[in-house]
């Protein structure tokens, strides 16, 4: 059996951009794990769309090897067989190292997948550029990791650039970690400097795996006993059921054993287990302080959950693994099939991207017009969209999805709390006492020069200031606490704009504050069209409904007849536009004759369009709700 001292769990952390998934190419290259051959940048991003938008939307792990030596340059060893007994007969002052990589998103509404990967390591690189500074994500990253007692590992990445601030980034980057600044790595993952170097800093600095013995105390042999894993990723496989990315925490498993997970109480059997090569590689066991996966043949994707813990079937009275926290979803949209038939297959793949994507949260709802569909739950307004991106693509689906609103709590007139995730939820204003909605704290940093454009953009959204920090000379981090609502929809893009995209953002969800919110109604020839319903500001709700109407004008197919557009609040009509009836010729057959005849056609078309006006339905097609949604 190996050595668990010679094992390092590691993870990437940065803010979007700033050269994660360049650096882990680098940290490919350098130890062999992909032959030259079938190297390409970005490796580890496995997704189309994590290619096309040059973003790490899914963490990915992967396991490599390194000789690592104190007083001779280090070696690569190639050959990835039989592991353990080399670890066994190694020479003094060298030895070979496992190490297991997660290479994580960087994306404020990716997080979650962030403290997923902090939950199964000992350590962190924490990559800022040198180009850009300290970014909002960067800090809150690190924040993360420190909850999870990681050893963080600082390096200033770009320094090649013409328009690098090394020296000012790496004073922030000590000053922020209060550390030296000879302790900051400077390197470049685009040409691999000083790759290496951190590379033997991970080796150096973090800590062996947790065991039950306490972080870094490290007993000669693995773990004895039980066995325990923490499942932090999954994804499903037709013929193999879910498959679960694990670390082992105590003893080992092997193929064949039978296997229970302790909060789904759901028993299961090891089809297959390995490691992430970063493809799977199939192994006859896992051992404690690796990262792996393990095929359990469950075939019910509910059934195997992020954060539960793995054990034998015959073990009795194990204590889980703490795992990390779950946040809840704050933004909820509802996502529809065109086609009505696909209903089934949409709710198939919310299933299995609810697998490896643990904030998502959906349940049935039913639209006239639209059919059936999901009202969904995501972390922000970027989750929403790439998960209606991978539907689209992976699984073949053409979507209908409405405008993501935020979660609202209501206390009713018998002091009930009731959560509202959709206008088609809320209750008569008569049955209202008290609105209470989510609120933010509001990071951002940004240039000195742009500060008065930063608070032009800040003027827009009704929040409370809190505090500046001066980062360095030039760089700023303002501090407001708003409402969630006011940075969901469009504010950080307006924010890249007005700073040139210098400024960043981040924000956490604090508490639950009053409102004075109401629900915008939209009419369509005197029906309510409850899909077109949103909670608005009441101060807002004028503006809002014209806005509304005016766009409906613009989509909304005309008619026989005429047809009024209204936005209603509270029962009474706020705003109003019409739709002129579309224009029919009638007398077109008619080559003379006296006006009598034309009088009769006009006189019969008008009494026609006065009965369908009366009695007529319009009949929306799917593409006005489509175009309303996406405005």
């Amino acid at each position: 059996m190996g050595n668990q001292y010679n094992i390092r769990n590691f993870v990437i952390i940065a803010h979007i951009d700033h050269g994660k998934s360049t650096l882990a190419d680098r940290l490919l290259e350098l130890t062999h794990t992909i032959p030259k051959e079938k190297m390409k940048a970005q490796y580890l991003d496995m997704m189309d769309l994590e290619r096309e938008r040059g973003i790490t939307i899914k963490m990915q792990p992967v396991r490599m090897l390194y000789e690592h030596s104190q007083n001779q340059k280090p070696k690569i060893i190639v050959s990835k067989t039989k592991v353990f007994e080399k670890l066994e007969n190694q020479k003094e002052n060298k030895e070979l190292y496992i190490l297991n990589l997660i290479d994580t998103p960087g994306h404020v509404d990716f997080s979650y997948e962030v403290s997923r990967s902090l939950a199964a390591v000992e350590g962190a690189i924490l990559l800022v550029d040198a180009t850009k500074g300290i970014q909002a994500q960067t800090i809150a990253n690190l924040e993360l990791a420190k909850k999870q007692n990681l050893v963080i590992i600082p390096a200033v990445n770009k320094i090649d650039s013409p328009q690098a601030k090394t020296e000012e980034t790496k004073t922030e980057l000590a000053n922020l970690l209060n550390i030296k600044k000879e302790d900051v790595f400077l390197i470049s993952a685009k040409y691999g400097a000083n790759i290496e170097k951190l590379l033997q800093a991970v080796i150096e600095k973090i800590p062996c795996p947790h065991t039950k013995f306490g972080v870094g105390a490290c007993p000669s042999n693995f773990v004895e006993g039980g066995f325990r894993a923490l499942i932090f990723d999954s994804k499903y496989d037709l013929y193999k059921g879910v498959i679960a990315c694990v670390r082992v925490f105590d003893g080992e498993t092997k193929v064949g054993e039978k296997i229970y997970l302790l909060a789904a109480e759901t028993e299961g059997e090891v089809k297959e287990l390995g490691y992430f090569a970063p493809t799977l590689s199939s192994q006859k066991a896992l051992r404690a302080g690796e990262i792996g996966y393990i095929a359990t043949g469950i075939k019910t994707p509910g059934k195997v959950r992020v954060g539960d813990t793995i054990i034998k079937l015959k073990i009795n009275d194990v204590e889980p693994l703490s795992g990390y926290k779950e946040p809840k979803p704050m933004v909820f949209a509802s996502i529809y099939p065109e086609d009505q038939n696909d209903y089934d297959l949409l709710k198939d793949a919310l299933s299995k991207l609810k697998l490896n994507d643990a904030s998502l949260v959906f349940e049935p709802e039913s639209r006239e017009f639209l059919g059936r569909g999901f009202r969904s739950g995501f972390l922000g307004t970027l989750h929403a969209e790439i998960v209606s991106e991978r539907l689209k693509r992976e699984f073949g689906l053409s979507l209908v999805i409405s405008t993501p609103s935020v979660l609202y709590k209501i206390i009713n007139e018998n002091a009930q709390e009731i959560f509202v995730k959709s206008a088609s939820d809320w209750p008569q204003a008569t049955q209202i006492k008290e609105i209470r909605e989510p609120w933010a704290r509001l990071e951002i940093i940004t240039p000195a020069g742009y500060l008065g454009k930063t608070m032009e953009v800040l003027e827009n959204i009704r929040g409370k200031y809190r505090e500046t920090k001066y980062l360095s000379q030039e760089r700023i981090l303002l501090v407001y606490e708003v409402p969630l609502r006011e940075i969901m929809s469009g504010f950080y893009a307006q924010l890249k704009s007005q700073t040139q995209g210098f400024a960043s953002m981040n924000y956490e969800v604090l508490d639950w504050r009053p409102a004075n919110l109401v629900k915008l109604e939209i009419l369509i020839a005197g029906r309510k069209e409850e899909v077109l319903s949103k909670i608005v500001s009441r101060n807002l709700a004028n503006l809002e409904g014209k806005k509304m109407v005016e766009r409906l004008k613009e989509i909304v197919p005309s008619q026989l007849f005429s047809v009024a557009l209204q936005a209603m609040v509270e029962n009474q009509i706020i705003a109003r536009e019409t739709i002129k009836a579309r224009r029919r010729d009638v007398i077109a057959p008619l080559y003379g004759g006296d006006y009598s005849r034309k009088r009769k056609l006009l006189e019969r078309q008008k009494r026609g369009k006065k009965e369908l006006k009366a009695k007529g339905v319009i009949r929306l097609p799917p593409d006005v709700f489509l175009k309303m949604f996406s405005q």
